[in-house]
């Protein structure tokens, strides 16, 4: 018996959406993450066939069209160093929420001004949170990528002039739900949208980029959701809140994992230079050692824990981390992995990196995990984390990141730090890890340095 037409695709919009809720469940964890990702992209293949599939196309030449450039733009943003993933995701983000801003804006021009009070207030919803969306995720791409300062850059009433930019917007939108007549409204509405997303990311640090990656993942799926209302696609509603929801939830997770809040993060312009600190810092005596010294340190340590940073990932260390950590193992080393929430620029970017150097999922340790640990450990390797080691936010309430938890390698027996140089790290403040008694400084490219203690330790076995 054949299916009706429209029987047919609510069908496959339902297996993709088990296969959405499949996939965010999957990726919870890093043993069925891989499984989760090809969920969530053979469900988005279904729904791209099952939207297909509907009666009201009436010409495919164009989505076509569409789809073809389409895959080959995406082919060739899939094409990225595991460094450029952050941007990357910005860069997806921006695109989503561009799609969404054009379809509310073709439907709102489409259907004023016969449009009820309900639909105008979804589509105001749609077009506000796309707009702000797509420029602010391009701005996020932007700093990380370093095309834009990484710094905040604020000036004085800044705050001020960003919300009432977004009270306008609002208010505008209340009063085109009011009388949808005023078409003249939405262009205000979507300029104000746009503006609102460049004024709310520009005085972001890059240490809060993974906290707005997540917001703004969340905003879209938002969005995305308002826009299933307007075009009554009910996989869209489940998708879109399926992503809002877990965006907002990882946003929570990032914001108390540095004990700050959404207010702190969106209007505090954290992150800028305490350059009176990073100058006195640099005058403080501190201890370096060669590769021959640290790969003899190592090979006499019973327990190492070795915690990755986003020095690791702009060396494309990883792999030689690996390397690493299979010849202590065979020294008879316990070798373990301390993971950050925050660490890197993005939500989870060291368990990815490391995930693709295939380091044993149950040898990276959370936060909560290690922690006690590190008194028992005999050496910290810390390569390239900053900020998330820094014992001032444990020691010094003057400290900017003061109250945020730390992975406490001060705790260590000794620590070693691969670093190219003194300069602080993407909030900009001076860690007093590396001036400890217990602390050796390897400066150097953590890919060029773990290579030349990889090479020491292949001479040589555990003493």
């Amino acid at each position: 018996m054949e299916l009706p037409n429209s029987s047919l695709i609510e069908l496959v919009y339902l297996a993709a959406g088990i296969l959405f809720i499949l996939s965010l469940k999957w990726m919870s964890s890093p043993g069925t993450a891989r499984r989760g990702v090809w969920a969530g992209e053979i469900g988005m293949l279904l729904a791209v066939c099952g939207t297909l599939l509907h009666h009201g196309i009436v010409d495919f030449r164009w989505i076509a069209v569409g789809l073809v450039l389409g895959s080959i733009i995406g082919a060739r943003l899939g094409q990225v160093q595991m460094t450029a993933v952050p941007q990357r995701t910005a860069l997806s983000h921006a695109f989503g929420a561009l799609c969404v801003t054009l379809v509310g804006t073709a439907e709102f021009y489409l259907r004023s001004p016969d449009i009820s009070r309900f639909m105008m207030a979804v589509i105001s919803l749609e077009v506000i949170l796309g707009s702000l969306t797509f420029t602010g995720s391009l701005m996020a791409a932007g700093k990380l990528q370093e095309i834009l300062p990484q710094r905040p850059i604020t000036y004085k009433g800044q705050n001020f002039v960003n919300l009432a930019l977004l009270a306008i917007a609002v208010g505008a939108a209340v009063v085109l739900v009011l009388n949808p007549g005023l078409t003249y409204l939405f262009p205000l509405i979507l300029a104000l949208g746009l503006t609102f997303g460049v004024f709310m990311v520009t005085p972001i640090g890059g240490a809060d980029m993974p906290t707005v990656i997540s917001l703004l993942n969340s905003y879209a799926g938002l969005s995305a959701a308002a826009m299933g209302f307007v075009l009554d696609n009910k996989l869209l509603i489940v998708a879109g809140a399926l992503d809002g929801s877990s965006g907002f939830i990882l946003s929570v997770i990032m914001s108390k994992a540095m004990n700050r809040s959404f207010t702190n993060v969106l209007f505090g312009a954290f992150g800028q230079v305490q350059a009176a600190a990073a100058a006195a810092g640099e005058a403080k005596p501190v201890r370096s050692a060669t590769a021959e010294e640290a790969a003899s340190i190592l090979s006499a340590a019973s327990k190492v824990v070795i915690i990755p940073g986003y020095g690791m990932a702009v060396a494309q260390a990883q792999h030689k981390v690996r390397e690493l950590y299979d010849i202590l193992v065979k020294q008879g080393v316990d070798v373990s992995f301390a993971i950050h929430p925050v660490a890197g620029r993005m939500p989870g970017h060291m368990n990815v990196l490391l995930a693709e150097a295939d380091i044993p999922y149950d040898r990276l340790l959370d936060m909560e995990e290690v922690n006690p640990e590190f008194p028992q450990t005999d050496v910290a390797l810390v390569i390239g984390a900053n900020d998330v080691t820094n014992p001032a936010a444990r020691t010094d309430p003057s400290s900017a990141i003061y109250g945020m938890p730390i992975l406490d390698v001060d705790s260590a027996r000794m620590v070693m730090v691969v670093k190219r140089g003194m300069s602080p790290g993407f909030a900009g403040i001076d860690n007093p890890l590396y001036y400890m008694g217990k602390t050796l400084m390897l400066f150097g490219d953590a890919k060029s340095f773990v290579g030349g203690i990889i090479r020491e330790l292949s001479g040589g076995g555990h003493q």
